[in-house]
């Protein structure tokens, strides 16, 4: 059975561009990919004396269960030359983060869905309508109206 899954993709270090393409390659390598909405330039979030991240986020479909497919994101931020020295929210050459998994709620050590702070995250919100209008987060509503709930 295959679940949708929407995956955040973010760089800001070395080719952004590059780095995130060579990702979602390797994410077709274990699930299908579907849609990747454009990227987008933004500031950075949590410690801001950083370079500009490159952000959007990829739709895949998958038959891998969640913690799963999150072991795997891990491995391809490694493969890639993530590590995670330096502070929290520091700058990265790539950064993976599963965002939703079907319509299903997750709280385990190490995984939580739907992430944590997509409602709060502009950078996370706009690719995710673009990929699917009307897009429904479970436990916190429409995409749109997270997205109208910040301005």
């Amino acid at each position: 059975m295959s679940i949708p899954a929407y995956i955040g993709l973010g760089a800001n270090l070395g080719d952004r561009e590059a780095t995130i393409a060579d990702a979602v390659r390797r994410l077709g390598e274990m699930s299908c990919v579907v849609r990747v909405s454009r990227l987008r330039e933004t500031e950075p979030v949590g410690y801001v004396d950083q370079p500009r991240f490159l952000n959007g986020v990829a739709l895949v479909e998958t038959g891998l269960a969640p913690r799963r497919l999150l072991e795997n994101l891990l491995e391809i931020e490694r493969r890639l030359g993530r590590t995670r020295a330096g502070p929290r929210f520091g700058p990265r050459t790539i950064d993976l983060d599963l965002l939703l998994y079907g319509d299903e709620a997750v709280d385990e050590p190490g995984l939580t869905l739907p992430h944590p702070r997509l409602h709060e995250r502009r950078f996370v919100l706009e690719p995710l309508a673009e990929l699917q209008p009307g897009l429904v987060v479970p436990g916190r509503g429409p995409v749109e109206a997270l997205l109208a709930a910040l301005d």
